[in-house]
């Protein structure tokens, strides 16, 4: 395997890695003498069988960045849970220092979606799942906690008022 070619100086790289592996890759690129990383991740609540769970995962699914010489490419490229680096026209792609900056002083880590919901009382929407799928709905009220809401759904052209869990819904744009 051919080194791609690059100057010699300290690029910020992007970094290839295994699906749902950017938190391996990251720690064992931290391991490498000479390489930073920057790995940002994004925390959120998502529901499941057993109620509303924190997630955290990659901003950047697939992908890390990392900052090295060129002489640690063959280490870089090797490391547990990276795939390799990415490139365009044979040559790695480099991420200007500037973006990383503003990543990293813009956004906190990790960055935390609030749990609150995505809807307001007057939102037009489309039910996309369970029996009503397909009907219009206008949204009345968020209900305390934000995990139902009430609705008026258009059947056959009547208004009829029903509760549905918000992640039934899908706005119209």
């Amino acid at each position: 395997m051919n080194n791609p070619p690059l100057e010699s100086s300290l690029s910020w790289l992007c970094v290839k890695t295994q699906p749902k592996r950017e938190h391996i890759a990251a720690s064992q690129l931290e391991l490498l003498e000479g390489v930073e990383v920057f790995a940002p991740r994004i925390r959120f609540k998502r529901r499941t069988p057993r109620g509303k769970v924190w997630f955290e995962e990659s901003l950047f699914p697939g992908y890390v960045f990392a900052r090295f010489d060129m002489l640690m490419f063959r280490a870089v490229s090797s490391a547990v849970g990276v795939r390799g680096l990415v490139k365009f026209a044979g040559k790695c792609a480099v991420v200007p220092a500037s973006m990383i900056e503003m990543l990293r002083t813009d956004s906190p880590e990790p960055i935390v979606i609030p749990d609150e919901p995505l809807v307001k009382a007057g939102d037009e929407t489309v039910v996309v799942e369970g029996s009503l799928m397909g009907l219009k709905a206008v949204i009345t009220q968020v209900m305390p906690g934000g995990e139902r809401v009430k609705v008026l759904l258009d059947m056959m052209g009547t208004a009829v008022a029903a509760e549905v869990p918000v992640d039934t819904l899908e706005k119209v744009a």
